[in-house]
């Protein structure tokens, strides 16, 4: 099997990010400024990693990224805030400039540190600001799932 690897560098606000993309076959198109990386795609970025079975990168005219979309088996652990998540769908766009990730269809986001679930068909979290929006599909509800620590709520209600 044959690996292609390119690293992109990523303006960053005060400094340049290295991102890493690995996959089994990259083309790219300068009239539409995208490159699409397909077959066994992972992204590193820092600790951040992403996997999918596609790719696509979309590129402004100074050919700094503007937008990621995975899609296939898109999967993703992410640091927020000091905090590690888990986000999965059928697609996962991050747009760097706003900080905003978007998961969609039967997307889950896990804050792995307390094991708070979140499940909606659309999920987006905007990183800079630390805001998340939920949106459920048709009448299918949104689910927020958490656990409590049943002794420390039992004391506070002298039982």
């Amino acid at each position: 099997m044959r690996y292609l690897l390119l690293s992109l560098v990523l303006a960053g606000v005060c400094f340049a990010t290295e991102v890493k993309i690995v996959s089994q076959k990259f083309t790219a198109s300068e009239v539409s400024s995208r490159a699409k990386f397909s077959g066994n795609v992972v992204v590193t970025k820092q600790k951040d990693v992403l996997k999918s079975d596609e790719l696509i990168v979309f590129f402004n005219k100074k050919r700094k990224p503007t937008k990621y979309e995975a899609v296939g088996k898109a999967s993703a652990n992410v640091f927020l805030r000091g905090k590690e998540y888990f986000a999965k769908g059928k697609k996962l766009i991050y747009e760097p400039k706003s900080g905003t990730y978007t998961i969609k269809g039967n997307a889950v986001f896990i804050d792995k540190t307390t094991n708070k679930k979140v499940y909606g068909e659309i999920i987006r979290v905007n990183q800079k600001d630390g805001k998340y929006e939920v949106d459920g599909k048709n009448n299918e509800p949104v689910k927020f799932i958490f656990e409590i620590d049943d002794k420390e709520a039992s004391k506070k209600l002298g039982k």
